[in-house]
């Protein structure tokens, strides 16, 4: 009876001394880090909480997201100017200009030449690379006459270039829309009506790629109207015309100016009919009054 209650007193204390280790444990684990009660965990208790872990976490997609590509504008500045000079000689005036122009990489888009009694113009218009706009209106301002007027004005469009260049995009991204449903289209109401967003889609893509390919050549070719003078000196103290022509020009006016004469009395036809009328009844009136 003894060795009976001896083996229960010894079972009793080693229930206890366990009871203890695990509220030691669970006291340990719950101040512990979480990397300390990872390291007490054995492999196999490892694996099994990061098979559950990776369950519970969201995938990510498989698809790939691309960045987003910002196209940056450069700055887009349209130059313009114009020049008038007033040379000694039209035609080698003209001679320079050209090879003025050919050294600037620039060309002529119209020319137009006019003589009169007074004077004699030439009037350019040129294109030229817009790097090479201010060397060209240097070589214009040397040597070639006198300078009469210059201005040069320049104009920034990025901010509707950019503006133009978005919308653009977007209606090509709505054109590919249109036409995938066109290819769904389930009547011909819906078909019909698909076709006709496509083809405004189509129109106002058209007129925005040609308003991008206007500014491009704006920017890209600067524009320069220059006009070239001759004056006429008519006078004869300083005039090298000599006196049989401008006694032909004096017979000219002369000739002119009586036909011109001429042409204001038959201009005044309607008095000179009336007039006759007027004096014969006024003779009419007095032959009466007498009588």
């Amino acid at each position: 009876m003894k060795n009976i209650f001896l083996l229960l007193v010894f079972l009793t204390l080693i229930q206890c001394n366990k009871s203890e280790n695990l509220a030691k444990e669970e006291a340990v684990m719950q101040i512990a880090p979480p990397n300390a009660i990872s390291e007490k965990l054995t492999s196999n208790d490892k694996a099994s909480a990061m098979a559950v872990m990776d369950s519970e976490q969201p995938q990510p997609p498989n698809q790939e997201i691309a960045p987003k590509k910002i196209d940056t504008i450069s700055k887009k500045v349209i130059k313009n100017g114009n020049m008038t000079i007033q040379v000694g000689d039209i035609k080698k005036a003209h001679q320079q200009v050209n090879e003025i122009i050919k050294n600037n990489k620039a060309y002529v888009q119209n020319e137009e030449f006019r003589n009169t009694d007074t004077d004699e113009n030439l009037n350019l218009i040129i294109r030229v690379p817009h790097k090479n706009f201010d060397a060209l209106i240097n070589s214009f301002s040397d040597g070639l006459g006198s300078v009469v007027s210059k201005e040069v004005s320049s104009e920034d469009v990025t901010e509707e270039y950019t503006d133009v260049s978005i919308k653009l995009a977007n209606k090509k991204i709505y054109l590919e829309k249109y036409r995938n449903l066109l290819k769904n289209a389930a009547s011909t109401k819906d078909m019909l009506e698909i076709q006709e967003k496509i083809r405004g889609l189509e129109d106002e893509i058209d007129v925005a790629e040609g308003r991008l390919r206007f500014i491009d050549d704006r920017v890209n070719y600067s524009t320069l109207n220059l006009s070239l003078y001759k004056e006429k000196v008519r006078s004869s103290a300083t005039s090298k015309i000599g006196f049989g022509s401008r006694f032909a020009d004096s017979l000219t006016e002369g000739w002119n100016s009586f036909v011109g004469f001429i042409l204001g009395l038959v201009s005044l036809w309607p008095f000179l009919l009336i007039i006759p009328i007027i004096i014969y009844l006024w003779k009419k009136w007095r032959a009466r009054k007498k009588k």
